[in-house]
């Protein structure tokens, strides 16, 4: 298979700092303030993010609302968060209202609904992007899985999630799997899911970008009972569902709802990081536990 990729080798972290550097000097970046507490519940210290300021945010949200699926933050991105050419189909940015530093969106050139089921492509970007710094992969599958914005983007973050701890906070539980075949479930998890090991060779000289990822995607999606992609053609989800991609494992988990208690819940929640508006929100997570929080959302 031909190769689309666009991005310079070993280019991509560095172009990432120079563009946020620049960002934030023109006003184009808007970091949101946080402060944090980390909260125990069944075997894993939950990274807890509390939001100071989440005004602009919420009237860019309430802006694409009003505007129906034709408003896309992507077409045209702002020139100032432009960070790369991913491939011929996806491009990177930096997330405008950013939480976390360093946040990346690849984002498909042209509009597809956030929706639609992965493709082959979008594993492709995702993957280079992954193999050019240590990072958490993630997809919020649709509106109740926590996507704020209809064009689809998958999303990379930097690793560690949190300042001090292990480098993901679910980490702890994910030694216990149990395996069936290549897929395995977390017994510490009260929710459906599926879990797989990603195999150490994967980057091998003759590996092809996305691939292997793009399988056991497919094979997730029809392990917790959704339909999976057909390799040619682009269709709509069966359902929401957060994913989330290490360099060392994937994790699939069906939705039901977005929110827990006024709450929203997106797929960094089930790599075990949770941001909360105010101190009323922590208060419920430290009642209920973030772990009830994750089951409540999920199926």
């Amino acid at each position: 298979m031909e190769s689309s990729i666009l991005l310079d080798k070993g280019t991509l972290w560095m172009t990432i700092v120079k563009v946020a550097s620049n960002a934030l000097a023109t006003g184009a970046l808007h970091p949101i303030p946080t402060d944090y507490e980390f909260i125990e519940d069944r075997g894993v210290r939950f990274f807890v993010r509390i939001l100071s300021n989440l005004a602009r945010k919420d009237e860019e949200r309430e802006k694409v609302q009003k505007e129906g699926k034709k408003a896309s933050p992507f077409l045209p991105y702002e020139q100032d968060l432009f960070v790369a050419d991913i491939s011929k189909s996806h491009v990177a940015v930096l997330n405008k209202f950013n939480v976390v530093d360093n946040h990346l969106l690849i984002v498909t050139r042209e509009f597809e609904d956030q929706e639609c089921l992965l493709t082959r492509e979008d594993f492709e970007a995702l993957d280079t992007c992954m193999d050019e710094y240590d990072g958490l992969g993630f997809y919020n599958g649709g509106t109740a899985a926590g996507a704020s914005q209809p064009h689809k983007h998958l999303q990379l973050v930097p690793l560690p999630l949190a300042p001090e701890g292990v480098s993901i906070p679910i980490e702890p539980l994910l030694d216990k799997a149990r395996f069936q075949g290549s897929f395995g479930i977390i017994p510490g998890f009260p929710f459906l899911h599926a879990f797989a090991r990603l195999d150490d060779d994967v980057k091998s000289p003759d590996h092809v970008p996305g691939e292997d990822l793009f399988a056991f995607y497919r094979e997730m999606l029809r392990h917790v009972g959704m339909k999976a992609p057909d390799t040619q053609v682009r269709k709509r989800q069966s359902g929401p569902y957060c994913l989330i991609v290490s360099r060392a494992w994937m994790l699939l988990v069906p939705r039901s709802k977005e929110f827990f208690e006024g709450i929203s819940i997106n797929s960094l929640g089930y790599a075990g990081a949770l941001l909360v508006r105010n101190e009323l929100q922590m208060e419920v997570l430290r009642r209920y536990g973030p772990m009830m929080a994750l089951k409540n959302v999920a199926l």
